[in-house]
């Protein structure tokens, strides 16, 4: 299982989205914590380390530090 961190600035648009957003990206991050490569997209070349989480109402692009087992949230974008 991978630890899960966060920019300060991707955490501060976590907190901030609505109720039904933030539970579908809480989910997807306790899925990509248990899965990281197959419960995300590529972002861009397809490197195993740099990658996105995309929801119906929220995206994420994610860091995947395999040595370390973390997940650090860079970026955190609401849909509607």
């Amino acid at each position: 299982m991978y630890r899960l961190r966060y920019d300060p600035a991707a955490d501060a648009v976590h907190e901030a989205l609505p109720p039904a957003a933030s539970e579908e990206l809480t989910l997807a991050l306790a899925e990509a914590c248990q899965d990281p490569l197959g419960a995300t997209a590529p972002y861009g070349e397809d490197d195993k380390y740099v990658r996105m989480i995309l929801g119906q109402h929220v995206t994420a692009v994610i860091l995947i530090g395999h040595t370390l087992k973390t997940i650090t949230v860079l970026q955190v974008s609401y849909l509607g």
